[in-house]
């Protein structure tokens, strides 16, 4: 097994390790990482709809869908990562977070904190969670890729704020998130002992647990290639967005010009229908503006570019582009 201690905390590149070791290499790999704040989504979920857009701005919140399925999570720099990647044989693949928890779990026993496995993903102190884990099964290579979140000293609010979304606002087939009760490692220490040493005592238990188990630092080929895969996949919005299920939303805002209502369906990411209501004015047909944007990405820029080109503003009494643009997110 090759061990890695991936100091990056790049969230467009560190998705990007993961597949690109799953995909390049045939040894089993044990990894550990950190995401500065990021919103990371499973591969089945519509994106928008996970998110707090207005927060995600505000806080300049990389989002990014990551290979496997399951619910979207909060990374900062409290949380750690640990990636398993290994073989399976003729015998098939099957999904098995329990072998993938239970190193976690011995972890935290010898600093005198019971852990336990629990429901279909997850691994709680006190029934409360704090880590959540997901898995993909790459056929092609007999190969399985398993990943946990480790909230050892996280931003509890800072999780909630970035993923708090009106339920009201999206429908659409995609899982939803379930948000957990969640809590951090280091409040169950009897002494906290650091993220960064933590992160050493999970190193070194895998080491101990595979006697073949070597350190692998990453390459400048290794690099070149990983950055290459985040710049084409893990940074665009094609993937990230774009990817999303089909789906449905209805969202209103108050404007000086009155309430403004957006709703639209929209199919791989690009906006298939629209109608606008409203108690607001018009100084001229606004069915112009419904056709220009029909067909375009249900992406921030796009929608807000498209707006201004077609000066809304002159079509809507009172009410901005800018205004106008926050009712499609």
């Amino acid at each position: 097994m090759i061990c890695i201690d991936n100091p990056s905390i790049e969230p467009y590149f560190n998705q990007a390790v993961e597949e690109y070791f799953l995909k390049n290499f045939d040894e089993n790999i044990f990894m550990l990482w950190r995401n500065d704040n990021a919103i990371i989504v499973g591969k089945h979920q519509n994106t928008i709809a996970e998110i707090n857009v207005d927060h995600v701005k505000e806080k300049s919140i990389k989002v990014v869908r990551r290979l496997t399925g399951g619910g979207a999570v909060f990374h900062d720099l409290g949380n750690i990562n640990y990636t398993f990647i290994m073989g399976f044989g003729e015998e098939g693949a099957k999904v098995d977070f329990k072998k993938y928890n239970q190193p976690i779990i011995d972890v935290l026993a010898s600093l005198g904190v019971k852990a336990h496995f629990s429901g279909r993903n997850d691994i709680l102190i006190n029934d409360q969670k704090f880590s959540g884990n997901a898995e993909h099964i790459f056929h092609q290579r007999k190969r399985v890729l398993h990943h946990g979140t480790l909230l050892y000293s996280s931003e509890i609010k800072d999780i909630s704020d970035a993923l708090k979304v009106n339920p009201l606002k999206f429908q659409d087939k995609a899982r939803k998130s379930v948000r957990s009760r969640v809590t951090n490692i280091s409040s169950h220490l009897k002494e906290d002992i650091g993220v960064d040493q933590f992160r050493k005592l999970v190193m070194d238990h895998i080491i101990n647990m595979y006697p073949d188990a070597q350190p692998y630092v990453l390459t400048e080929a290794d690099k070149a290639a990983i950055q290459k895969l985040a710049d084409d996949k893990y940074s665009t919005w094609d993937w990230n967005f774009g990817h999303s299920p089909k789906y449905a939303l209805k969202h209103g805002v108050k404007t000086p010009g009155g309430h403004v209502e957006v709703h639209m369906n929209v199919d791989k990411g690009i906006i298939t229908a629209l109608e606008i209501y409203g108690d607001y004015f018009v100084n001229k047909d606004i069915e112009p503006i419904i056709e220009a944007l029909i067909g375009k990405e249900h992406r921030e820029e796009v929608v807000s570019s498209t707006l201004n080109d077609l000066k809304s503003s002159e079509y809507f009494s009172n009410i901005s582009e800018e205004e106008l643009c926050r009712a499609f997110f």
